[in-house]
């Protein structure tokens, strides 16, 4: 499989409130490449964001904003690229905030969601949040909600599921955004 793992973290419950954003780029079923970045986000940090990621205001005062970032990732963003979430809904919806909040045309590409992929693959787990399914699989995550650890846990959440089920129920839940 090839695709990009996404993960951000937010400031607040803003949509344009992006505050970490990581990518793990996978080919032929490998980890090939990772991104990582803190942005400064133009809104305030809310304790219980903060309390979640451990992100604070001063650990964003000298990252890029959001304009800066997208002109070093939007390359990944194409028509038949696959950008996987846990969470997917939350995460595009972070991405397409935080697109408009600054008038930058929003991209199409295919997304899927790894809570669904598991929801279907894995109905007998109790909860299908992103460490209950690591816990599950046996797919380290050493510090959840860092955004590059989320999104390698995404990664292998996805190519577990290739290779014990294949990509055909896979494909059934792929979006075009």
């Amino acid at each position: 499989m090839n695709f990009i793992a996404m993960d951000f973290e937010t400031a607040n419950y803003q949509t344009h409130s992006a505050c970490s954003l990581a990518l793990v780029m996978v080919k032929n079923d490998k980890i090939v490449g990772e991104y990582y970045t803190l942005i400064k986000p133009q809104t305030d940090f809310f304790w219980k964001n903060i309390q979640i990621h451990g992100i604070k205001p001063e650990d964003v005062a000298n990252a890029p904003e959001f304009p800066e970032v997208w002109d070093q990732i939007k390359h990944y963003y194409l028509e038949n690229r696959l950008i996987v979430a846990h969470n997917a809904g939350f995460d595009t919806k972070i991405l397409a905030g935080c697109l408009d909040y600054y008038h930058i045309p929003q991209p199409h590409y295919l997304s899927l969601c790894t809570v669904q992929t598991s929801r279907r693959l894995f109905p007998e787990m109790h909860n299908h949040r992103l460490n209950t399914v690591c816990d599950e699989l046996d797919i380290p995550l050493n510090n959840h909600h860092d955004a590059l650890e989320d999104s390698r846990a995404c990664a292998n959440i996805l190519l577990y599921q290739a290779e014990h089920f294949g990509t055909h129920p896979l494909k059934k839940l792929v979006k075009a955004l």
